[in-house]
């Protein structure tokens, strides 16, 4: 109800033009990877490395165009699918599958690729914005997060579903999602996109409630679905970016 995996990845960097390396990590105790993902290196020496956390749907494959975007910025970007998805090892998904799969994406870059945890930034979309919330809030040492709309209440999509009120649902699901709790954990800058139909009003009290429990600094963007769009985000990473402070 929550997660809608697919396993044939169609698109690949290379369909927007990117040079990029098939990555396999997270080993089991037999040397099998669990994880398959992306690197996709920057045209120069890159200040930041951006770990792309996907949404609920699909796979890897979908996010050719956004890792796109993210190279334009002069990042080094690392994607990778969650094991139930696309090509990484089969586990049904889970919040606690997610948490242990971040984890390992960072664990690779700070051990294997040597990136220090205060070059990385963790960029989520969709129910991955809420996982990025939820890992920055335990590794303060990460130089910082953006969240593209993450949900308010993840869950909430499982026990409305009418399909839950012929089980316990509430005994059998495990996952929180608690984005508030996270938030109020947050301890390193934040730079939050969310989407709107017209301009936003402005004021501090319309702000999403997750956002307004952030006691780190941050930064609101709305988007609307313009032709306008894609530069205000540019804009808005640029200058997110270019304020955050420099890692020791």
């Amino acid at each position: 109800m929550l997660y809608h995996p697919t396993s044939a990845v169609t698109r690949t960097p290379a369909s927007v033009n990117l040079q990029f390396a098939s990555i396999g990590f997270a080993t089991n105790p037999s040397g099998e990877p669990q994880l398959r993902g992306w690197w996709i290196p920057a045209a120069g020496q890159a200040r930041y490395t951006v770990i792309f956390l996907h949404g609920a749907d699909g796979n890897l494959g979908d996010t050719a165009n956004d890792l796109s975007d993210l190279h334009g910025l002069g990042l080094n970007v690392f994607a990778f699918d969650y094991r139930g998805y696309g090509q990484s090892h089969f586990v049904h998904p889970s919040e606690a599958h997610w948490h242990e799969d971040a984890d390992s994406a960072i664990r690779y870059l700070s051990g294997t690729r040597h990136i220090a945890p205060g070059s990385l930034i963790l960029l989520g979309k969709d129910l991955g914005a809420n996982l990025a919330l939820e890992m920055a809030a335990a590794h303060p040492d990460l130089a910082g997060i953006v969240l593209e709309s993450p949900l308010e209440s993840p869950t909430s999509t499982i026990f409305n579903d009418a399909r839950a009120r012929l089980v316990p649902s509430h005994l059998l699901v495990a996952d929180h999602w608690d984005t508030d709790s996270a938030a109020s954990n947050l301890l390193i800058p934040s730079l939050w996109f969310y989407w709107t139909v017209g301009p936003s009003t402005g004021t501090a009290q319309d702000d999403p409630s997750s956002y307004q429990k952030t006691p780190a600094r941050k930064m609101l963007v709305w988007l609307t679905n313009s032709p306008k769009e894609p530069a205000q985000f540019d804009a808005a990473m640029r200058s997110w970016l270019d304020q955050l402070p420099t890692s020791p």
